[in-house]
């Protein structure tokens, strides 16, 4: 079938997202969903071919949005990794060069993995529930609970922080990076989700994790920071997450468009549902969501990419590209599957995976209740 223009169907010449790796990589997405099982042959592949690599946000918010038409599991474990990698770019390319290290471990293929997350902290970056406890030479020992560890299985480099309150008045977030080598800390098997299975992203447990000075990478003040690090977190994880779900509108759109070709209608004579106007009027509300979420997806990143100055509207931009493409991927799926048939219903339907990895776009900060906050607060200043 054929979609609009607006919809990237195959990587531009430049990506290593060949017809020919997407079309394997499609084929071992239900495995992995049905197994609860981690998607390591997708990552060989994809490490192999150079997608662990360096390049710009554009690029990779491109080549995600892709990928997780054919696989969103997949794209969304490997957003993980690329949001540090894309975090050392966006650095380097405002003249901060102590990242850059992270670009030489992802050519060597190292695997780094996103440890923010915790139970109870909705905050996210503002704070931390783990604890960070000097070591008298710039070390940091941390102790803690992460979820949603994703790559849990492969990672070899894992982004973590916590709080460091041995100067009570002033108190700080320090960030730095375990190897997979390191000693204090546990996996847990306990990825057992609705959607997005193949991630594994199990709960990593830290008891007295020590990282040393030489991989201590920040410290920043509890509460918001205009530190360039915190911007480049933001600005990298929310716009591949939003990439990752305007590929699965994608796909559901075009298999939604292919059923209703498919489909015939007694009512009707015989005639396939796509001469139906009530379906017509479905498939175009799903393809105009779809239409909007792609050039704010690119614009956004094109302005990360090219240094340009919002100032304050920055995270306003950053939370509502991430909220748009969520919250319109969402509708586009329901949409999928109310003009699909009962077929779509079935567990083992490609519909109904993607109904079930749309979800966990809720999840993903900013949720829903903070985005709206930033956005008033941005237009209408804090509240008294």
């Amino acid at each position: 079938m054929t979609l609009s223009a607006a919809t990237p169907t195959s990587a531009p010449s430049a990506s290593v997202l060949t017809p020919e790796l997407l079309d394997r990589i499609r084929s071992r997405a239900a495995g992995y969903d049905s197994d609860n099982v981690f998607f390591s042959d997708d990552l060989d592949e994809l490490r192999q071919a150079g997608y662990l690599t360096d390049r710009s946000l554009t690029r990779a918010s491109s080549d995600q949005r892709i990928l997780a038409a054919h696989a969103p599991a997949t794209a969304l474990g490997i957003n993980m990794h690329l949001v540090w990698t894309g975090v050392a770019r966006i650095l380097r390319e405002r003249g901060d060069d102590s990242l850059s290290w992270i670009l030489d471990d992802a050519a060597r293929g190292e695997v780094f993995a996103f440890g923010n997350s915790e139970p109870g902290n909705d905050l996210v970056l503002q704070d931390s529930i783990t604890a960070a406890v000097p070591d008298g030479d710039g070390g940091y020992t941390f102790t803690g609970t992460k979820i949603f560890t994703s790559l849990s299985p492969a990672w070899t480099r894992l982004g973590i922080f916590g709080r460091d309150d041995s100067d009570p008045e002033n108190p700080v977030l320090v960030h730095g990076f375990l190897l997979r080598s390191d000693d204090g800390f546990r996996i847990l098997d306990d990825w057992n989700t609705l959607g997005q299975r193949a991630t594994q992203s199990h709960t990593t447990v830290l008891d007295g994790a020590h990282i040393p000075a030489d991989r201590i990478v920040r410290t920043v003040p509890v509460g918001p920071s205009a530190d360039p690090f915190i911007f480049a977190i933001f600005a990298a994880f929310e716009t591949l997450i939003a990439a990752v779900y305007a590929g699965i509108a994608d796909r559901a759109l075009e298999l939604a468009v292919a059923a209703v070709q498919r489909r015939t209608s007694l009512k009707n004579g015989g005639k396939t549902y796509a001469q139906d106007p009530d379906i017509r009027w479905r498939i175009a509300e799903a393809a105009l969501l779809v239409d909007a979420v792609g050039p704010h997806i690119t614009q956004v990143a094109a302005d990360v990419d090219g240094l340009v100055d919002h100032g304050r509207g920055w995270f306003r931009m950053l939370v509502g590209v991430k909220h748009h493409s969520t919250e319109a991927a969402r509708v586009v799926v329901d949409q999928a599957i109310r003009v699909s048939g009962g077929s779509s219903y079935r567990a083992d339907s490609e519909l109904a995976r993607l109904y079930r990895d749309v979800v966990a776009g809720m999840f993903h900060p900013s949720d829903p209740e903070s985005v709206h906050a930033t956005v008033a607060t941005n237009l209408l200043g804090p509240i008294d």
